[in-house]
């Protein structure tokens, strides 16, 4: 073992709840002294000599002296989160009493932990493989409920199946192409070749489907972010206003009111969008800070996944919005048009505008159509069933690493009907399963495990 993981089977201890005041403190410690050096702290009974996944009460001392009065859950390996011997400390949630806790076990020789470690040390003895850790991250950072149970889903082994079984078919075929390498002389197939093409196929389609996953997933985990853009004076504003259900942003019948972009986060069916109300667009200003408002505005525009485009639908020509239109496709902006101000005039406004497919009208003023429209922002930002029990792909390595798959199989697949040799076949194949291996943690690197793993709160 490397320089880098040598001491990954020390013992270690580390706080496992958050820093500060409470009620009570949680202390982890893990690996093959557990044991023995809580012992030494707690003299009312032989820890050792009790049976795994109970909880004990007694106070707990150093030197003499009574540190606190503790509750301590026990977790004999391999049965613990780690695979290795465990024991949780709760105690009261005075900083003083934490720390004064934690000098004491370190005193004995247990090692802080870094961050991540005990999570480290579930993949290293394996309790979880490499997708299943990150998720654990991706748990303790939900702050919605389509997060919390994308994370969960992947936690408790979805994705990880998935791979699971992808992986298990090639290695069956890499292994019979590989047999046939030895027995070259005979010229004899124990692979059936079509039988292949059909597995590949349907690799690529469960691949594809994937990657397809992954803008849903990454909506889920990272937000969205929405610019709501328009003239001044369109109502950009009072929508903010409305979809939030408070007085955010300031209102004016004073065009040029909004000088900066505000934002908000708005959770719209379990997804966090990031709603950023812009200055006014408009050709010609003589006011240097509404300027300077108006290039934030196409700043945010440019870097928002969706811009929702707020027109008054008496005030502006449809060969007007048109021209807009045509600069958002040419820009590539992924856009919604939406006709505000439709109070008495909603049958004339939707014959004016019914060259426009994706214009949805509203009064935001007055919330009309106001949950359709959160309806119609959640359909465009995101690709896909939040409430779906299927696998999503919510990070972004595992992403790289399936696209690189998905080259890797249309290589096979290409070599297949170019009938390449099954020596150049097994390579290809090889690197399918490299790609397979790398999400999963059958193939990684310490430079890796340590850059995930630092990811983590110390204690996880």
């Amino acid at each position: 073992m490397s320089e880098k993981l040598m001491g990954w089977d020390d013992t270690i201890v580390a706080l496992a709840t958050p820093p500060g005041i409470g009620a009570i403190g949680v202390i982890r410690v893990s690996g093959k002294q557990t044991f023995l050096v809580i012992n030494q702290l707690f003299p009312s009974k032989n820890l050792s000599d009790q049976a795994s996944h109970t909880v004990h009460v007694g106070l707990l001392k150093f030197q003499n002296e009574i540190l606190d009065e503790v509750v301590l859950a026990l977790f004999k390996g391999p049965k613990s989160y780690t695979g290795e011997d465990t024991i949780e400390i709760s105690c009261h949630g005075s900083q003083f009493i934490i720390e004064k806790i934690i000098q004491a076990i370190n005193s004995l020789g247990v090692r802080i932990a870094k961050p991540g470690e005990f999570t480290q040390r579930a993949f290293l003895n394996g309790k979880l493989d490499l997708a299943q850790a990150e998720s654990v991250a991706d748990l303790i950072a939900s702050n919605t409920e389509a997060s919390r149970r994308t994370a969960l889903h992947n936690m408790r082994g979805g994705f990880s199946s998935d791979l699971h079984l992808l992986r298990e078919e090639l290695i069956k075929f890499s292994a019979l192409i590989e047999l046939e390498l030895d027995f070259s002389q005979e010229d004899v197939a124990f692979a059936d070749r079509d039988q292949l093409v059909r597995l590949i196929t349907t690799l690529q389609k469960s691949t594809e489907q994937l990657l397809h996953s992954f803008q849903l997933g990454n909506a889920i985990k990272n937000g969205v972010q929405v610019a709501i853009i328009g003239k001044p004076n369109a109502g950009k504003s009072t929508l903010l206003n409305t979809l939030l259900n408070e007085n955010r942003a300031i209102v004016s019948e004073i065009a040029g009111t909004t000088r900066d972009t505000v934002e908000e986060v708005l959770n719209i069916d379990g997804v966090l969008f990031r709603l950023i109300d812009t200055a006014g667009i408009r050709e010609h200003s003589k006011d240097v800070i509404e300027t300077i408002g108006i290039e934030k505005s196409l700043e945010k525009m440019r870097a928002a996944n969706l811009v929702l485009y707020l027109f008054d639908v008496n005030e502006i020509a449809p060969t007007d919005l048109q021209t807009v239109v045509d600069g958002f496709e040419k820009e590539q902006i992924h856009y919604l048009l939406i006709g505000n101000k439709v109070d008495g005039v909603e049958t004339l406004a939707k014959n004016k505008f019914s060259a426009f497919k994706n214009c949805i009208f509203i009064s935001a003023k007055e919330n009309y159509q106001i949950n359709e429209l959160k309806s119609a922002i959640v359909a465009a930002a995101i690709n896909g069933d939040i409430h779906v029990e299927s696998t999503i792909v919510t990070n972004a390595r595992h992403y790289d690493a399936l696209k690189q798959l998905n080259q890797a199989l249309t290589d096979v697949s290409q070599g297949l009907a170019d009938f390449v040799t099954g020596d150049l076949l097994a390579l290809d194949i090889r690197q399918c399963l490299h790609y397979l291996g790398l999400i999963t943690g059958e193939i990684t690197n310490e430079d890796q495990l340590d850059f995930i793993f630092s990811k983590f709160c110390i204690g996880k």
